[in-house]
């Protein structure tokens, strides 16, 4: 049966032939069938198109731009021409075209806005500025310049007039400072609380007689005052001399009132038994004093040879630089000021033992010793200093005396004087 159903066209030869063929090459068949359907099906569908990526975005001056470096554009190349096929769009199911219809028009009524008109007046021409708080001269106000100037009134008496302040009279009696824990008598002698005679005596002494009794110092009753006692408020000294060998410590209510004290418009005159630095009086007064002015913007300075001191304000003139002290030692003067004035002098050259040997008013040494009640025997010699004067104490001479003493003047002088200019500006404000 199955033979016969094959071979019914083997009368024609052609089909014959074709039928071995197929026969013979069943994998071409196949193959040539599956194509034929791969065509119909598909050959009409595009399977892929071309994308266009769209460009960087960049902006008209530079814009956004990417973290990499600039590319430079590469140069044109001929490109041969694209032939577009012809692509015959359908006819059928067209895309209508989307209308769209303006819409009308809003009206929008605003009401007419009101403006009042703005009056402006003319300014003054006459302005008057409110008058400042004024903090006078170096942060002294006018009432703190008030409690200064009545503090120290009455050391002065007069303006005076000619060289600097040789004219004027002042009156005042001097303290040495007695402070716990050091040998604040160092340079004096003191018999039964009432000191005889030695350094400040001396000074005052010379002051007294070089200037004709104008300058009054009192220097027959100097006496000593206790830094802890509110004395210093009621004899109202012009300045306290503290003088030592040891090292102390002030006691919270002697720092308290020193304190106090200078703010009045008093002074604290230090003058070293010991001459030169790092003594162990040097070193303590320096510290002591800065709890006095604790203050972080002052600080130890030097006084400049442009200082009152000096110059032609001073009372000796002719003094215009630190005098030599014991043994010739010449550290600068040292100061710690409030409101721009002396509030802490220091000397470290030892003045104050030199001051123990006095001169006399010709300006020879004074080498008399009696007994009180005579007036000289506050410029009668120490003894143990002028015995050793070529040993281990030098330059105990009379030329050198001579300068000590009148720097000393213009030391006290100033001290005196340093607040009348100040005061008078600053309460006038």
């Amino acid at each position: 049966m199955l033979y016969g159903l094959i071979m019914p066209s083997a009368k024609n030869p052609l089909v014959q032939k074709l039928v071995d063929k197929f026969s013979n090459s069943r994998d071409f068949t196949i193959s040539f069938v599956l194509h034929v359907i791969l065509v119909a099906i598909f050959g009409t569908t595009v399977l892929f198109q071309t994308v266009q990526e769209p460009p960087d975005f960049e902006g008209e001056s530079g814009g956004f731009t990417s973290g990499e470096a600039n590319v430079a554009t590469p140069p044109p190349q001929n490109t041969p021409p694209v032939t577009t096929p012809n692509i015959v769009t359908p006819t059928s199911n067209p895309v209508n075209t989307i209308t769209t219809v303006a819409p009308s028009p809003v009206n929008f009524t605003m009401a007419p806005m009101v403006i009042a008109p703005v009056t402006t007046t003319p300014p003054s021409t006459e302005i008057t500025a409110p008058k400042p708080a004024s903090a006078g001269i170096d942060g002294l106000t006018g009432a703190q310049a008030s409690a200064i100037k009545k503090f120290t009134s009455g050391w002065g008496k007069g303006t005076g007039s000619g060289t600097g302040t040789r004219q004027r009279e002042f009156e005042f009696t001097a303290y040495i400072g007695q402070y716990a824990g050091g040998n604040w008598n160092s340079t004096i002698r003191v018999v039964n609380n009432i000191i005889e005679k030695g350094s400040l005596p001396n000074l005052l002494y010379f002051m007294q007689s070089r200037s004709k009794n104008k300058v009054k110092t009192n220097y027959t009753n100097v006496k000593s005052i206790k830094l802890d006692s509110d004395e210093l408020f009621s004899v109202k000294p012009p300045f306290i001399f503290m003088t030592g060998t040891r090292d102390f410590k002030l006691s919270d209510k002697e720092v308290e009132n020193l304190q106090k004290y200078i703010r009045l418009g008093g002074a604290v005159w230090g003058d070293s038994s010991v001459p030169g630095r790092f003594s162990r009086f040097d070193i303590a007064f320096r510290r002591e004093m800065k709890r006095v002015i604790p203050d972080v913007d002052k600080d130890w300075e030097t006084l400049p040879p442009t200082h009152p001191i000096y110059t032609s304000e001073a009372y000796f003139p002719e003094i215009k630089e630190v005098p030599t002290g014991l043994n010739y030692y010449r550290e600068p003067v040292y100061a710690l000021k409030i409101y721009g004035e002396v509030a802490i002098i220091y000397t470290p050259n030892d003045y104050g033992d030199m001051w123990q040997v006095g001169l006399m008013e010709d300006g020879k040494i004074d080498t008399r010793t009696c007994p009180p009640p005579h007036e000289y025997t506050f410029v009668a010699i120490d003894q143990v200093i002028w015995d050793n004067r070529a040993t281990y104490v030098r330059n105990v001479a009379a030329d050198s005396l001579s300068n000590t003493y009148k720097f000393g003047t213009n030391i006290v002088i100033h001290l005196l004087t340093r607040w009348e200019n100040k005061t008078r500006t600053a309460t006038s404000l």
